[in-house]
């Protein structure tokens, strides 16, 4: 039951998925701890120090029945949240108490198990990723040939179509695949390196061997299932990591953020609107209202991933020497939140970009009122190719244009420079062909094979890499 006298993170309660909080959660961090106790004792006794199949075994068989309030218990009592995790699993792995961190420091297992935690929520950002991708792509193939006002400075420009537009939220976020998907193939561990990075206290345990030392390691991070390691540490691994994981995230929540503020436009112009739900509410006090809250709820969330980033630098530039604790609270806080919050952005996006609504007839009518002056040239070189006077022409319709804004901007009226056109001698000629002349597809220009050939080309690739993954709905928990 919520506890409603203590503050709860919304990040928790409102929006980010049990699987990504899961994630981040102690029960995965304890779990990973363990792990890396009983593969770095075992690596130790197969290198020959003295510790016995036993003592592994039952490291083993206590993995993960992890006895929280013993080790709370300990914490209050050291301060030292590792250290009361060592003791309490010694407590149940009696044997192996002993042995338990042999010649490691706290950051084998801090360190360690961060990456191991942000490569996996890596995981789920990307399959969440590319199924907001699958959709999009589905939605740009439907409406590839759909006209659509073009927008330039937020000012109706050439003619585009709903699909087209749905091209460059996919391309934004295809190039955020391939940064996340860079980033991941660079994914190292801490490894075993001793307190300042040194690996000194192992080189004492083995004599002085260096070899062993070097196998150790090679062997600790096998067994977690990996292959790199940081040739060099300080007490931590390198700090700019979770900087270049930031950036990744702040990266997926820009290109999010631009989709929403498109849809937010778009849905004021009653041209595209965001799902909502029979009884949803969108104001409480003008019921009419179909508030954009998805598209402000992934406006909203993005705008504090893209602020992390900097955060994320300050703690990289500041570790001292070989390492400082002021990074600890604070990485805390913002690497999870910047997961659990990225999470939700993709949730939402899957939601929104599966349910979008199209209003044709209204997106015609808005063509319809500023075609007219965008086929000003067409109508012009038409009447050219019958004898007309270009110079003539051209000063007669900007005389036109004129009128019919006036009428647009100062008279509130509809634009009426085709019944002008079709009124006056000088045009005679195109009388009879304005419907043909006015075909909105006839100003899309290559729109719909753009669509088609970045879509093959870009796309496809990546969704047919991830086929295993797709099909995920987006979930919008409030």
């Amino acid at each position: 039951m919520t506890d409603h006298s203590i503050y709860q993170n919304p990040l928790c309660t409102r929006y980010a998925g049990k699987e990504m909080q899961h994630a981040f959660s102690d029960e995965k961090r304890f779990r990973l701890w363990r792990k890396l106790w009983i593969a770095l004792a075992e690596s130790e006794m197969e290198l020959g120090l003295n510790i016995t199949p036993e003592q592994v075994a039952e490291l083993k068989k206590y993995a993960d029945d992890i006895n929280y309030d013993q080790a709370e218990t300990y914490e209050k009592e050291v301060r030292h949240d590792v250290m009361a995790h060592v003791k309490a699993y010694g407590a149940q792995a009696k044997s192996a108490m002993p042995i338990i961190h042999l010649g490691a420091t706290s950051c084998f297992v801090n360190c360690n198990s961060e990456i191991i935690m942000i490569d996996e929520a890596l995981d789920i950002i990307r399959r969440k990723l590319v199924n907001v991708m699958d959709k999009l792509k589905n939605f740009a193939l439907r409406y590839k040939e759909l006209p659509a006002l073009g927008f330039t400075h937020l000012q109706p420009a050439q003619l585009t179509t709903v699909g087209k537009r749905a091209t460059l939220w996919l391309q934004d976020l295809e190039m955020d695949y391939r940064n996340l998907m860079n980033l991941k193939s660079q994914v190292k561990l801490r490894g075993v390196k001793g307190t300042t990075g040194t690996q000194a206290s192992f080189l004492e345990l083995f004599d002085g061997d260096e070899e062993k030392v070097k196998a150790l390691e090679k062997k600790v991070v096998g067994k977690l299932g990996y292959e790199k390691v940081y040739g060099v540490t300080g007490q931590t691994y390198p700090r700019k990591f979770d900087y270049n994981v930031l950036c990744v995230l702040s990266q997926i929540a820009q290109s999010a953020y631009k989709f929403s503020n498109d849809i937010r436009i778009l849905q004021s112009m009653k041209e595209i609107e965001e799902p909502f739900e029979k009884s949803q509410i969108g104001s409480s006090a003008m019921a009419y209202k179909r508030n954009p809250m998805r598209c402000e709820r992934i406006g909203s969330l993005a705008r504090y991933v893209v602020s992390l980033p900097l955060n994320s630098a300050v703690t990289s530039s500041t570790q001292w020497l070989e390492r400082t604790l002021d990074d600890s609270a604070n990485r805390r806080i913002v690497n999870a939140q910047a997961f659990l919050a990225v999470d939700a952005i993709l949730n939402i996006y899957m939601n929104v970009s599966e349910n979008l609504v199209v209003y044709e007839k209204v997106i015609a009518k808005h063509i319809k009122a500023e075609l007219p002056f965008m086929a000003t040239e067409n109508i012009m070189m038409e009447c050219v190719k019958a004898g007309g006077n270009r110079q003539a022409l051209h000063e007669r319709i900007r005389v036109l244009s004129m009128e019919a804004g006036k009428k647009v901007k100062e008279e509130g009226g509809e634009n009426n420079l085709i019944e002008l056109i079709e009124k006056d001698e000088m045009f005679r000629a195109v009388w009879n062909r304005m419907d043909e002349i006015l075909d909105a597809k006839k100003f899309i220009g290559r729109a719909p094979s753009q669509t088609v050939e970045f879509i093959q080309n870009e796309i496809d690739p990546i969704l047919e890499e991830n086929r295993e993954v797709l099909g995920e709905k987006g979930n919008v928990q409030i």
